[in-house]
Formats: structure tokens, sequence, C-alpha cells
């Protein structure tokens, strides 16, 4: 039998800062975007043009923290959960409607509801 020759890289301290490096800028930028998309949320309320609309978000789709189901934007687990918001123009949530899985349809609400 030959014996099996097994390369193993070496790793030196130039390649370790280089890796602490890439995994520093990567945490800035996730860092950074999730700062950029509070501020843009809290500029779509500031403006008045906008409203929360309960009720109507797709899963993963909702634009911030619902009541006790997630944390913040795009993490509602299911459609439709009466405690996700979506920004809306303002005035056109009590007309936004939405069809449930069972087939009923359902309006928007300016408050969270009780899943």
């Amino acid at each position: 039998m030959h014996p099996v020759r097994i390369r193993v890289p070496v790793l030196n301290r130039n390649t370790e800062t280089s890796m602490a490096n890439t995994r520093t800028a990567i945490l800035s930028a996730v860092a950074a975007l999730a700062g950029a998309a509070t501020l843009s949320q809290a500029a779509l309320a500031e403006d008045g043009a906008k409203e929360k609309c309960y009720g109507i978000s797709l899963a993963g789709k909702n634009d911030c923290a619902s009541t006790g189901n997630n944390s913040c934007a795009g993490t509602a687990k299911g459609d439709y959960e009466k405690g996700a918001w979506k920004y809306v123009p303002k005035g056109t949530c009590l007309t936004t409607t939405v069809t449930l899985p069972d087939g009923s349809i359902r309006n928007g609400s300016l408050e969270p509801g009780k899943s």
C-alpha cells in the first residue's frame, strides 16, 4: 500500500487577519443595511403620506414589527397575520381587502387584531 498524503493548509497571521477583516466588513455592511431600513421606515411614517395597515401583508413581506410574533421587517411567519402591518397610502387601509385561505374576505385594519 502507498501512504496517503493529505495537504492541510497552514493558516498564518496574514490569513487570519484577512479573514477577520472580511468578517468585520460583512458585519458592518449588514448593520448599515439594517440601519438604512430602519431610517427608511421612519421616513415613510413621518411624511404623513402613509399609514400602517394591519392584517394585509404576506408572509415575510411585513414592513416592520408585528405585535408579539416577530421583531422587524420581513419576519411575519404567515400570510395576513392580524398583528403584522404594511405601509399603504394614507386613507386606503380600511378599503384594502385580502382573500384568506378559507375564501373569506377581510379588510385591512388601522389597529392590530388578535390572531
